[in-house]
């Protein structure tokens, strides 16, 4: 009996606007499905192999550096050092550019 009280003009408005919103909900999810329990996972994996593959690289290097010319300088420790603080610029790279996405998707919403 509460419907027949709303004219239908007012009807047809409050039911295109559900409808939009409906639509919106709807397509903002589907943007959203992207991110998921997985895709946080390779993330994290991201920046694990961002550190992991220079240090590794610079412990390699600087062992075969240590061998051939041997030295006071500890090289294997040296690149190792070198390795660590090139893998966490490289992983704040990779954090600092998916903040900035979800940012932008913020925004865009």
């Amino acid at each position: 009996m509460a419907r027949d009280r709303i004219p239908r003009d007012e009807q047809a408005r409050r039911f295109q606007e559900e409808v939009t919103r409906r639509q919106l909900r709807r397509m903002r999810s589907r943007r959203q499905k992207r991110v998921s329990v997985l895709s946080g996972l390779g993330m994290y994996g991201v920046v694990g192999w961002s550190v992991a593959i220079p240090t590794i690289a610079g412990v390699a290097l600087g062992l075969w550096i240590d061998r051939r010319w041997p030295s006071p300088v500890s090289w294997t420790l040296t690149l190792l050092f070198a390795g660590v603080i090139l893998g966490c610029l490289n992983a704040w790279y990779w954090v600092s550019h998916e903040r900035d996405t979800i940012e932008k998707d913020r925004e865009n919403e």
